[in-house]
């Protein structure tokens, strides 16, 4: 049994107070400003008085004075607890020592703060995405649990005493060889094991990359459009992002070097751009790592769902084809497993790996250890690639119910974009429609639409939608896509 909540309490033996006085002070103190709330457990005056060094005598004193004020109830069986009869609010008059509120200083307020996502929008994006036609959720219902949860039970039975302290900074090394060995084969990242740091998700990636190889007022390239969060993540960091427009090859890279030549870097995701879905021509990825080496910046690539193509072989990284170690390659498990796992992964240059680590130890120091051997497990015993080939299938499935829907459903003339891989379609809407103010009622009928102007950054914007089929049942999309055309056409 839990031996019951105490407020901190400093006791001072020079004082002229008395020791019980300190003690109710103190309980008091905590139950009015809501510390202790009603019905908490209090310690046993007994183990109080050895907490404190104090004899039982001060400690008895006290709680009697709280149990007749109706700060505390005894109960039987139960020990001492705060009264279960006190309002939620406690409130009592106390000297203010600020200068009245007309006459203070204005708050501080934080860089670029108007750039940055508002609390409510993060919290809807994020608990309401479950509905139809939320991007980036996998069928989480075809996930492997009990192979999952098999090897969950293994490690735990097995546990080593070394993964309950601190790990490295980068993660186990045997996720990170495994890592290295799956990224070299499938997806032609030229990389070993010490190049890899496991982090958690490709957010946490770009922020460490970030605060790496960029300052404060530095210049970043990112597609128009591109991912909203990674904007995000530029602006707090202090850095300007540079729109550069993104056509059927990829990143503008000429349109980048006319707006700014000399960003010291770029964000790009070019197996699958985000959230047009095309795939950045070979052309234009030697160019870009050309204008990369001739201005010494560097190339950040996001390549975070890659596995999912479905007309031919996933497309190779940007980062195999560097010689100069200008890019740092990103990757996450958000997608192909399971989103709350956490778990994604850097490719560092060589010659940045010290400073990575340095700003990783400054951040959190490492990634939690269990996952990590759990993860790694579920790749080397041949899980993970099984996984990714039954779900390219049933993704492929989902997306061809999807286009056909949209073809056979939809009376608005509406153009989609980047059905050949992914998780998502693109639809842009033709003039006359506003995709927020759509997206609002669509939700209230139980569909997610992710407005395709909330990823642009120059205005006016294309209006349309970023339309998920990978967590709706290919059976279930027909009726989807007729609830969106009946809202289209209310319009």
């Amino acid at each position: 049994m839990s031996s019951g909540l105490a407020p901190i309490i400093q006791i001072d033996r020079q004082s002229r107070e008395p020791l019980h006085r300190q003690i109710y002070n103190a309980y008091r103190a905590a139950i009015v400003q809501h510390a202790l709330r009603p019905k908490e457990r209090v310690p046993s005056t007994r183990t109080l008085a050895e907490e404190l060094g104090v004899s039982r005598i001060p400690v008895l004193n006290a709680y009697a004075q709280l149990l007749a004020e109706g700060y505390f109830e005894a109960r039987v069986g139960a020990g001492t607890v705060v009264s279960s009869s006190l309002p939620e609010q406690v409130t009592l008059p106390q000297r203010s020592v600020l200068r009245p509120a007309s006459r203070r200083a204005p708050r501080p307020r934080s860089a670029n703060h108007a750039d940055l996502p508002s609390m409510h929008t993060v919290v809807r994006w994020l608990s309401g995405r479950r509905g139809a036609f939320s991007p980036g959720q996998p069928a989480l219902e075809h996930f492997p649990f009990r192979i999952w949860s098999r090897l969950v039970a293994r490690r735990c039975r097995d546990l080593p005493l070394a993964s309950m302290h601190y790990g490295e900074p980068r993660g186990f090394r045997c996720l990170r060889e495994v890592i290295a060995s799956y990224l070299r084969t499938s997806r032609g990242v030229r990389c070993e094991a010490d190049h890899i740091m496991i982090v958690s998700g490709s957010q946490q990636a770009l922020e460490i990359s970030t605060r790496v190889l960029l300052e404060r007022g530095s210049r970043v390239w990112m597609e128009e459009p591109g991912y909203r969060f990674a904007r995000d993540v530029f602006h707090l960091n202090g850095c300007r992002v540079v729109p550069v427009p993104v056509d059927s090859e990829g990143m503008d890279v000429e349109a980048g070097m006319d707006r700014c030549r000399s960003a010291e870097a770029a964000l790009v995701t070019p197996s699958h751009q985000y959230p047009l879905g095309t795939t950045m021509s070979a052309s234009r990825r030697l160019q870009l790592l050309e204008w990369a080496h001739n201005s010494g910046s560097w190339i950040m690539e996001d390549d975070y769902d890659s596995e999912y193509r479905y007309e031919g072989m996933p497309i190779s990284s940007l980062q195999g084809l560097d010689p100069g170690s200008h890019v740092v390659y990103i990757g996450t498990f958000s997608k192909v497993l399971f989103p709350s796992l956490r778990l994604g992964y850097i490719v560092i240059p060589p010659d940045l790996i010290e400073r990575f680590i340095a700003v990783r130890l400054t951040m959190d120091i490492s990634p939690p250890n269990f996952l990590q051997l759990v993860l790694a497990d579920f790749i080397q015993e041949g899980h993970f690639s099984r996984h990714i080939r039954r779900m390219r299938l049933l993704y492929r499935e989902r997306s061809s119910a999807l286009l056909e829907s949209i073809r056979n459903e939809l009376d608005v003339a509406v153009t989609v974009v980047g059905e050949q891989a992914g998780l998502h379609v693109s639809v842009t809407l033709p003039h006359g429609f506003d995709d927020h103010e759509v997206s609002e009622r669509a939700a209230r009928d139980g569909l997610w639409l992710v407005p395709l102007s909330s990823s642009y950054i120059e205005r006016p914007s294309p209006q349309g939608f970023i339309l998920g089929f990978s967590n709706i049942p290919a059976a279930e999309i027909p009726r989807a896509v007729k609830k969106l055309r009946n809202i289209l056409c209310s319009h």
